[in-house]
């Protein structure tokens, strides 16, 4: 992948931009740079036996006719609650899946539990969701994807460890309460980021993320 020679910054002027629902904004054909992607993946579980007659609630994506209905929480791998370089990559991809479901959502609780409270930034994102959720107004799209993480997992002098990692994040569309487009969609990004994480007390948590420049 080649870096960007530039960043529009729909992740970044998010702060700045107040009503703005958007994350990272390169072209859609931008490939930022990257080491070797690491792959985090969540164990699966199978059942043997008889089947449960319990019933087991569907998951639907948000569309012109509603919210997102029945929206999994992500799970933290047991891969990213290591102290390691491995861990901390798996962490990140984690970050942002858990950023995804606040923006499919309006449920910032899960991403405030993992962020630090001095990412300018992510307070900005979590204000800005959080707001595009009143009045009965909704979401669509804005999934994210990390097809490339990698860190060095060598501290900077503060002890953050920096990791580079590639965001994708899907069209958002934005819709009235009824089920109306108040504005012209976001298109997707595609942009290389760095993040900062500490691991406090057993645990990783996102310091903060910027673009690559």
């Amino acid at each position: 992948m080649t870096p960007r020679t530039s960043v529009s910054a729909r992740f970044f002027m998010i702060v700045s931009l107040g009503t703005a629902l958007t994350l990272t904004a390169c072209g859609n054909s931008t490939q930022p740079r990257s080491a070797s992607p690491t792959v985090s993946a969540s164990a699966s579980a199978s059942v043997t036996g008889a089947p449960s007659p319990t019933s087991t609630a569907v998951y639907k994506p948000a569309d012109a006719k509603g919210k997102a209905e029945n929206v999994p929480v992500p799970v933290l791998p047991e891969a990213a609650k290591a102290n390691t370089k491995e861990g901390v990559e798996a962490f990140t991809a984690h970050w942002f899946q858990v950023m995804g479901y606040a923006y499919e959502t309006g449920d910032i609780g899960p991403l405030t539990k993992i962020t630090g409270g001095n990412c300018e930034m992510c307070e900005g994102v979590k204000r800005v969701v959080a707001k595009a959720y009143t009045n009965g107004q909704w979401l669509s799209g804005g999934k994210f994807s990390t097809p490339s993480v990698s860190s060095t997992f060598k501290p900077q002098p503060d002890q953050r460890i920096p990791v580079v990692v590639q965001v994708i994040q899907t069209e958002i569309r934005y819709w009235s309460p009824a089920g109306n487009e108040y504005r012209q969609p976001s298109e997707q990004t595609n942009t290389a980021n760095v993040a900062f994480l500490r691991f406090v007390e057993g645990a990783w948590m996102l310091d903060s993320v910027n673009p690559l420049r």
